[in-house]
């Protein structure tokens, strides 16, 4: 027994890559853990190793912090003094809603002040209204938004927030495009001031006011609330929890910027899309951080991909033990909650009530994410060894060389205000559609990108205008600017467009003869026309939605983003801006969303962002939130799903409550579209 418990010991203080794995899977194969006392250590388990940084890890955590200055990642500190002279203004305009609310139900003008002094502070920037959770963090730069909470009394009612508070934005001088959310998963109203993008949650407390010094970290405030509100208060109460959790809080951040970075610049950050998100990203940044209290940030970086790259899902990833509260509201347990245990990456926020931040995650997107996890620890490994640099990580994705077909997803309307609505639905549905494509055969994987691109096409006539919203824009119209339809008799036709993409890559040709495959996909296809149809919004005489399959050749231009297109890894062929794909298309009703008969020409150049377009991206972005190594291009099989058998949910349920320890159309060939049954593939 005694050496039993010596080896154990020993293996405990391996800091090795494989120790981390070891450490993980023991829970997972119910293996003994002789943890140290709970007050040495943050987090379910005890730490993988507890070294300090050696010479090599400071010196390559120095070349990253340079690499990350290179890149930008670093608000100056000019730009932080614009976002205090913002909060600033954003504090004084609160105040007054609160003040004129508090008046509207009759309360006195001494009580009316007494009340609308009490917008909650939230530790951002030192003395103005610190609402920010991403600046909570630490890891805001340069042209981030700043996400704000407002903490008000309860006789302040949502219907306000979204009607005077709103009619007071609009009526403030330097306030644009604002734009209230207010069906969304967490509610919210979207603007921009002075030039800077802001997002305003709205928490109404079961109390008559609101104190200066209130912690949100008590949980009975949470008391006699309604679940938007809980939901609002969520991500302030979860971002102080994991700033409490971690060991080096300067670390951590920079950490999380490194992460951030490479997610971005890899396209798979994007919750609505089915990747990990902001607050995940944090919470499993701040796991590494406790398996490893006293690294470096090369070191942190480092185990962090190899980690993420090995871990045993379903297995959650948790900060802390899973606490019961005072509410009766539900808290995630996959021992009672089939859904919770279909998640796929379950990671659990550590503040009351325990939610996944992950449920959106699907089969394809966790095999890219997986595959992205094992390219990023190779690099990394070669940075530590001195055989690569930093910037081989930051390396900019190939999603539009990548693979051979997509499916092109256009949301179109006639209305610059209802497009941004319009198109944020579309976006919160795609991810419906790349699980439909999963259970679809000869598939192997749907990869959404993870945003929109915008487009205003001028058009002359009902047949351009409709050309435009399916996504057929000729170069003619992509040249149109609204100056060329002032003489246009009847002012022309203006067409809104937001385009998805999802990449589609299909299982190799199995041995044998055989003929031509056919990859069916109307029924995915319809049916999420039909889903999003349905939103109570939709207008069917001037909004529009269509869905349909576009070779890697004709791609538009405008994906690339100025870079010249490459031979796809999937077996396109290198497009040049000349290539055009004769046939036509029957023109019917504006905006229809009827399947076009014949494939695009070639689409127009790139179009810069403007701040319309920015505000749009944003909306789509954050607002519409919905309840082994797998190839990700060029696959040959499909991607081996994480377990998610009864035993293996059953078993990370145990963990989780344990605190841890074990107890379109159809396109041939030659790229011609014929119908809506499916793609010949070769």
């Amino acid at each position: 027994m005694k050496q039993k418990r010596g080896r154990a010991c020993r293996r405990s203080t391996i800091s090795a890559p494989l120790a981390d794995v070891a450490l993980i899977s023991s829970h997972t194969l119910n293996l003994p853990i002789l943890p140290p006392p709970p007050s040495t250590y943050l987090g379910i388990t005890p730490p993988v190793s507890i070294s300090g940084p050696t010479p090599r890890d400071l010196e390559v955590s120095s070349t990253l912090v340079a690499e990350l200055n290179e890149r930008g990642v670093y608000e100056s500190a000019e730009e932080g003094k614009s976002r205090e002279l913002v909060l600033d203004r954003l504090t004084a305009l609160v105040k007054k809603f609160v003040y004129r609310s508090s008046l509207n139900h009759g309360l006195s003008e001494a009580q009316a002040r007494e009340a609308y002094v009490t917008v909650l502070p939230v530790a951002c920037l030192p003395g103005v209204l610190e609402l920010k959770r991403i600046c909570l963090l630490g890891v805001h730069g340069p042209g981030s938004d700043i996400d704000t909470l407002l903490v008000v009394p309860s006789h302040v009612e949502r219907d306000e927030f979204f009607t005077l508070f709103e009619d007071m934005l609009k009526g403030t001088e330097g306030v644009l495009e604002v734009a209230p959310v207010p069906e969304a998963y967490v509610p919210i109203i979207k603007c921009t001031i002075s030039g800077i993008e802001i997002d305003l949650l709205f928490a109404s407390l079961a109390l008559p006011t609101v104190p200066d010094d209130l912690s949100l970290e008590d949980d009975s405030l949470l008391k006699n609330l309604d679940e938007r509100c809980v939901r609002s208060l969520g991500g302030s109460r979860v971002t102080d929890q994991i700033l409490a959790l971690v060991p080096s809080v300067p670390v951590f951040r920079d950490a999380l910027r490194t992460i951030k970075l490479w997610a971005r610049r890899r396209a798979i950050y994007s919750n609505v899309m089915g990747f990990c998100g902001g607050v995940a990203w944090a919470m499993m940044v701040a796991r590494i951080c406790q398996l490893y209290p006293n690294g470096c940030l090369g070191s942190i970086i480092s185990r962090f991909f190899i980690i993420m790259h090995q871990w045993q899902w379903p297995s959650p990833l948790l900060l802390k033990s899973i606490e019961e509260g005072p509410l009766q509201v539900r808290v995630w347990n996959p021992k009672l909650y089939p859904s919770d245990r279909a998640h796929r990456m379950p990671i659990i926020t550590p503040a009351y009530p325990a939610m996944c931040s992950t449920h959106n995650v699907t089969l394809s997107t966790q095999a890219i994410m997986t595959s992205e996890f094992k390219r990023a620890s190779e690099i990394v490994d070669k940075v530590i060894v001195g055989s690569a640099p930093w910037s081989d990580l930051f390396a900019p994705h190939d999603f539009f060389h990548q693979y051979r077909y997509y499916l092109q997803i256009t949301a179109s309307s006639t209305n610059a205000d209802s497009q941004l609505k319009w198109s944020g639905t579309v976006e919160s549905r795609v991810r419906q559609l790349v699980i439909k494509l999963e259970y679809t055969d000869s598939l192997a994987l749907a990869h959404p990108f993870v945003k929109g691109f915008d487009r205003i096409n001028y058009c002359i006539d009902e047949a351009e205008q409709h050309e435009a919203s399916i996504g057929n824009v000729s170069p003619t119209i992509a040249a149109r600017t609204a100056k060329d339809l002032e003489n246009v008799p009847g002012g022309g036709h203006v067409v809104h467009t937001t385009s998805f993409y999802i990449g589609l890559s299909i299982e190799k040709r199995p041995p044998g003869p055989g003929g031509p495959r056919k990859l069916d996909i109307s029924y995915p296809s319809h049916e999420f026309t039909k889903q999003v149809k349905m939103w109570d919004k939709y207008d069917e005489t001037s909004m529009g939605v269509i869905v349909r399959h576009i070779k890697s050749n004709g791609l538009p231009d405008y994906v690339f983003e100025g870079k010249s297109p490459e031979t796809t890894k999937g077996g396109g062929t290198k497009r040049t801006k000349s290539q055009k794909v004769p046939g036509k298309v029957k023109v019917e009703p504006p905006l229809s969303a009827l399947s076009p008969t014949s494939t695009p020409t070639v689409p127009p150049p790139p179009s810069t962002d403007d701040d319309s377009q920015r505000s749009s991206k944003k909306i789509r972005s954050s607002s519409f939130v919905p309840d082994g190594d797998s190839p990700v291009a060029g696959v040959t099989s499909p991607p081996e799903p994480a377990s998610t058998s009864e035993k293996a949910a059953l078993v990370a349920a145990e963990l989780a409550t344990s605190g841890g320890k074990p107890n379109g159309g159809t396109m041939s060939p030659e790229g011609g579209q014929r119908d809506t049954a499916g793609v010949v593939v070769g």
